[in-house]
């Protein structure tokens, strides 16, 4: 599957100067809700992502609230597991809603749409662990942190994007006078 092409087809990948969730800036953005908003687009990538993990034993997956969603959804549709999301809770982390089910020693895959630095998963990821979850994987729809993710279990990505990303004081962008788009 060319996960790349599907947000080119939808209007997905963004071109011009944008401020990411990192507080990096970028010249790409991939608007994963214009991906997502299609159900059979996101059900191939679901399908696609769950693939990749199909032989863990899981009981849940997760993504971190909102772009985590669907996505938890999706993935955990094409591998038999419940679908939970965690949200943020007003401390700088995330958390679970209680009627959200974890037993201690529950396996689970963290899901993301676009990991750039890891870190609204390892976030959600935290929530999980803390009430005694055990991760077994991370898996995004499209990698663009250049090899510097990791999570210290297997991360597995359907697409790798190589685009530049600058800290705002360096950013050739700024300099160029070409407006920021908070994204």
């Amino acid at each position: 599957m060319d996960v790349l092409e599907l947000y080119r087809r939808t209007g997905a990948l963004l071109k011009g100067h944008f401020l990411l969730r990192s507080g990096l800036h970028s010249p790409v953005f991939l608007q994963s809700a214009a991906l997502l908003q299609h159900p059979l687009y996101a059900e191939a990538v679901g399908e696609a992502l769950g693939k990749l993990f199909e032989e863990e034993r899981l009981e849940f997956v997760l993504g971190p609230a909102m772009g985590g969603v669907v996505l938890s959804f999706v993935v955990a549709r094409a591998l038999g597991a419940r679908a939970l999301f965690a949200e943020k809770d007003g401390r700088g982390g995330m958390t679970l809603r209680k009627g959200l089910l974890v037993n201690p020693g529950d396996r689970f895959l963290a899901v993301e749409d676009v990991v750039t630095t890891g870190e609204s998963v390892r976030k959600a990821i935290r929530a999980a662990e803390a009430r005694g979850a055990v991760l077994v994987g991370v898996g995004a729809l499209v990698d663009r942190s250049g090899g510097g993710a990791a999570f210290g279990v297997p991360f597995r990505a359907l697409a790798r994007l190589e685009a530049p990303q600058y800290p705002p004081e360096a950013c050739p962008l700024c300099r160029a006078g070409i407006p920021l788009e908070e994204v």
